[in-house]
């Protein structure tokens, strides 16, 4: 019996990444992507190195980490964290086992507005407590007063985010949610945040969350959605299963245990959870 246990167990082991690269079917996919030949011969060396020299992603399904890659590499964006536009995040689905996430940071969402050429000026400020004199939301109307030594500011208490744009023909819209909608709305949508085990990005680093939270409601629903835009915000949090490419959301908001400015998106609920990952890094290497 344990020979047959054994024997069952090995033939059930994925086959490694660098095998997977090799297929027929995946190299068509990348070729067929990214259409240029030179580009997709610099794209396998990239991601096989990132792979590589990532433990987390190694035992993640392989066709989720060529999807991921592959997305942040049609939007010519870098998962470099230096950059933070945006990430591949391993997560353990209780379903699918692990996965890599496709995450876009808030950098990734300015980087992809500007791009569009429709914003004239795009901005989120953290306000800071003693700032605030009033906000009017019938006029969208922000009256601060704001710190002169920025030092003592980044230190100070953050009270609440106010969020703008313009675009070039005139159009301007503005946003502010006090501290205590922001944590109302990370309680509502991140279930890892919700019971407190210490892993989510919420908790890591709070701000960083509620400035890309800032910048997706202010743009998805006042904002100009250029091609990009729209797939990098129906892609954000989402992986592809191998079996059938259906893209799943991710409800739980865990993060790697990094000290980055990495934000994971407010998504709707669903009913596939998430396992607590284990605390690895993000991956390092540009694919660009």
């Amino acid at each position: 019996m344990a020979n047959v246990s054994n024997s069952l167990t090995e033939s059930k082991k994925k086959p490694k990444f660098s095998m997977i690269l090799q297929t027929d079917s995946i190299q068509k996919l990348i070729n067929n992507t990214l259409g240029e030949p030179k580009k997709a011969q610099r794209f396998i060396t990239a991601i096989s190195s990132a792979v590589a020299t990532n433990q987390a992603l190694q035992e993640c399904d392989g066709f989720s980490i060529i999807n991921s890659a592959l997305l942040g590499e049609t939007l010519n964006l870098s998962p470099s964290p230096q950059l933070g536009q945006y990430y591949m995040v391993p997560y353990n689905d209780k379903e699918k086992g692990k996965v890599a996430t496709f995450q876009l940071g808030y950098k990734g969402y300015i980087q992809l507005a500007i791009r569009s050429g429709e914003y004239k000026r795009i901005n989120v400020l953290l306000i800071k407590e003693g700032e605030l004199i009033n906000y009017d939301p019938l006029n969208e109307e922000l009256e601060v007063n704001l710190m002169k030594d920025e030092l003592a500011r980044e230190n100070a208490k953050t009270i609440g985010y106010y969020a703008m744009f313009e675009l070039v023909n005139g159009f301007k819209k503005t946003m502010y949610w006090s501290k205590e909608k922001m944590e109302a709305h990370a309680l509502k949508y991140s279930q890892g945040y919700k019971v407190k085990k210490g892993y989510t990005f919420w908790e890591k680093d709070f701000d960083s969350m509620a400035t890309k939270t800032m910048l997706r409601q202010l743009i998805s629903k006042w904002g100009i959605m250029s091609i990009e835009l729209q797939t990098a915000f129906e892609s954000d949090m989402t992986f592809k299963d191998k079996q059938d490419g259906e893209s799943f959301y991710v409800d739980v908001e865990e993060a790697p245990n990094v000290n980055q400015d990495i934000i994971v998106s407010e998504q709707p609920e669903q009913e596939t959870t998430i396992e607590e990952i284990s605390q690895e890094t993000v991956v390092q290497q540009d694919l660009l």
